[in-house]
This record gives structure tokens, C-alpha cells and sequence, in this order.
């Protein structure tokens, strides 16, 4: 479902000294894993993670979803490609101040406020117990709120892989139980998950494990 070859980012760092963050990334991903990566600060996990979205074009190698290159499309392709078939759930949350709890999970869909799109966030609420917050602005909502309302706009448009950056790095054990449970349920329905945490203990929700270190994958 996802596939990385020989992917490498390398940035320039202070006083021009390059520092590779991904190198010589090989990764396959297949329906119904769920898969964590773990290791130091600054070894190239969540740049691994934004490469696999979309948002960070490599140096070298490919990015397959679903058969089709990622990078090889237009900026406008590729958006829409991820944007359909991938959702990130992010550690800080990412959500927008101003708008409603509701609102918040429906900026996933875009442009698109169809009645489809309404009911599937109704849908969501209701599974991630938020229904009675769904008027709410983030600055109202608990912080395990905050972080289920982030993963219920990571699976509104139903997507086949979640990336998720430390999910659970700002949860208490409850919270954080909640939104591993969930992202197992989602990789034992056939969705893919790609987690990267420091939390040794999460591992077990994993069906595979991986170490960076780097910038190399093992």
C-alpha cells in the first residue's frame, strides 16, 4: 500500500555542513500493519513521516502509494492523492482556533461539505464519545479532547494509512490507551499505521517495530 525505495533527505545545516536525515530508506507497508519507529531526537522519524505523506519531496528514491508515484505527480495530484488517502494525527494537534470541535474534524474534507462528509464526522464524534463537545472550541476541550477530535479528522475521508507523530506524547495512560486502541482497530480493518513515538511501551500495540538512527532504518 505504501512503499519507499531507496528514499534520502539531506538538509544543510549551520555553516553549510549537510546532515542527512533519511539514508538509503527502503520500507514496504502492506494492509493491516501497524507499524512504530523509534529512536533518538533529530535521527529523521518525523521527516520519515513527511516524506511518506507528501509534504517533503526526497533527494533520491520514490514514494509508491497505491501503484502510483507520489512524487512523480503535479503539487495539485499529489495533494489531492494524500489528502484522500492518507491522515496524520500529530502530537501538538493542529487544530484550528477559531473553529469548532465539528468543524475542526470537517477541515479534512476541504472544500467539500457534503452531506456524505457531515455524516461520517457525526459518525466520528459519536465513536471518539465527542458528540456533546462538537460546538466547542479547541481552547474548551480537555487535552485527551483535543488529541480524539485530531484522530477523528485523520479518518474522515476514510483514508487507507495514518501517520501519526507522537501521538500520545502529551496524553495521560487513559488518553493514550484510547487513541492506540483506536489506531489498532483501524490497522486490524485493513488500514495501514506508520507511528512514530519515544514510548517503549506502545510497542505493543505494534505488528512490527523499527529503529532510526541516523537517518537509517533497521
Amino acid at each position: 500500500m505504501l512503499e519507499l525505495k531507496q528514499v534520502e533527505k539531506i538538509y544543510q545545516g549551520t555553516k553549510g555542513k549537510a546532515v542527512t536525515a533519511l539514508c538509503d530508506v527502503t520500507l514496504e507497508l502492506t494492509p493491516g500493519e501497524f507499524v512504530t519507529v523509534q529512536g533518538p531526537s533529530g535521527c529523521g522519524k518525523s521527516t520519515l513521516l513527511l516524506v511518506c505523506g507528501g509534504l517533503l519531496s526526497p533527494d533520491r528514491g520514490e514514494v509508491i502509494l497505491n501503484r502510483s508515484s507520489v512524487y512523480a505527480q503535479s503539487p495539485e495530484t499529489r495533494a489531492k492523492l494524500c489528502g484522500q488517502r492518507i491522515g496524520f494525527v500529530f502530537q501538538q494537534f493542529h487544530l484550528i482556533p477559531y473553529l469548532n470541535l465539528r468543524d475542526n474534524i470537517l477541515t479534512a474534507a476541504l472544500t467539500d461539505s457534503s452531506a456524505p462528509a457531515q455524516a461520517r464526522a457525526d459518525t466520528l464524534m459519536t465513536e471518539f464519545g465527542l458528540q456533546d463537545r462538537a460546538h466547542h472550541l479547541p481552547a474548551a476541550l480537555s487535552i485527551g479532547e483535543r488529541q480524539r477530535t485530531a484522530l477523528a479528522r485523520a479518518m474522515l475521508n476514510e483514508p487507507q494509512v495514518i501517520l501519526a507523530d507522537e501521538p500520545t506524547g502529551n496524553l495521560d495512560p487513559d488518553n493514550s490507551t484510547g487513541v492506540l486502541e483506536s489506531l489498532s482497530r483501524f490497522a486490524d480493518a485493513g488500514g495501514v499505521v506508520l507511528m512514530v513515538t519515544h514510548n517503549p511501551d506502545n510497542a505493543r500495540y505494534a505488528s512490527r517495530c523499527l529503529h532510526m538512527d541516523k537517518g537509517k532504518l533497521s
